[in-house]
């Protein structure tokens, strides 16, 4: 009796043990496993001059996770192309001329500053997010974070799986666009961790466009350090707010040169700056001529 008796306590502690290493192993491989693929990516960062306490706060966050699906889109034939035409459309214009209302003493004030005409702002807001009301779904912080530490083989390889196989590049450019892009992106990183710290939202907030592009007025992080505003003077910048978005539109057109009285081609070529987009450049000045009446 009193050997079996042990016997059953030994295997009771036996099937505890594992059960507590099979626990612990769980735990680790949910938690910090992908974390791993960012280790290379945090230590740069507090290389770079970031608060060590912070950059842990923020990649050891559940939050904060590969975006495979987004990032695998830097690497996809597009085989559609926007229809800009959709944008001249007697209801898209409507939209616009109640927006040019609701918002007007916001415009007519910017436009006064910075010399950009209402009406080309308000194209733009169109054009890039329907005047707000479509933003983009992807985490910007995952998704500026995963590219920027593609550069790891293993992970190097999860973007191509993720790459849908009747959209593949070839490998050869693939491998090429992976080094420009992940420099491109941990530059932008960068900016985002700057941005957020300084006006204190949470890093993994904010959502946006596949590409990283934030706000109403879709800037990228770099375009906010450098041309955003605070167009109600609240002391932030919030480019999800209109009278911010609206002033940070018109400070990055007149930085590339917009000013009253500016031609249609050099305009063309301030809105190019925009959106290298041939199509998109002529539609902000049909859908600007339109609300000009």
């Amino acid at each position: 009796m009193t050997v079996i008796k042990m016997s059953r306590i030994y295997l009771y502690l036996l099937i505890f043990t594992l059960l507590n290493s099979c626990i612990g192993m769980k735990i680790t491989f949910g938690n910090d496993n992908e974390k791993n693929y960012f280790d290379v990516l945090t230590q740069k960062l507090v290389k770079n001059g970031f608060k060590e306490d912070q950059i842990k706060a923020i990649y050891d966050d559940q939050k904060t996770k590969l975006a495979l699906t987004s990032v695998a889109l830097f690497f996809s034939h597009n085989e559609s192309q926007l229809n800009y035409d959709q944008f001249l459309s007697k209801r898209e214009i409507k939209k616009a001329q109640k927006y040019l209302k609701k918002h007007n003493e916001i415009l007519t004030k910017v436009e006064k500053e910075y010399g950009v005409k209402k009406t080309i702002i308000t194209a733009v807001a169109l054009v890039e997010t329907r005047l707000g009301t479509y933003l983009g779904g992807s985490s910007i912080l995952n998704t500026l974070s995963t590219l920027s530490a593609i550069e790891s083989p293993e992970l190097k390889e999860m973007v191509w799986e993720a790459i849908p196989e009747k959209r593949r590049i070839d490998r050869e450019t693939f491998e090429r666009k992976v080094t420009t892009k992940s420099k491109w992106a941990y530059k932008e990183l960068q900016a985002y961790l700057t941005y957020v710290f300084k006006e204190g939202i949470e890093p993994a907030s904010i959502k946006g466009s596949y590409a990283g592009a934030i706000g109403i007025s879709q800037f990228m992080p770099t375009n906010i350090l450098a041309y955003a505003k605070d167009g109600n003077n609240d002391g932030r910048i919030d480019l999800f707010d209109h009278q911010d978005a609206i002033a940070s539109i018109a400070s990055y057109l007149k930085h590339y040169g917009w000013k009253p009285g500016i031609s249609d081609e050099d305009a063309y070529k301030v809105l190019y700056y925009y959106n290298h987009s041939k199509y998109y450049v002529d539609t902000l000045l049909k859908i600007s001529k339109e609300l000009e009446g």
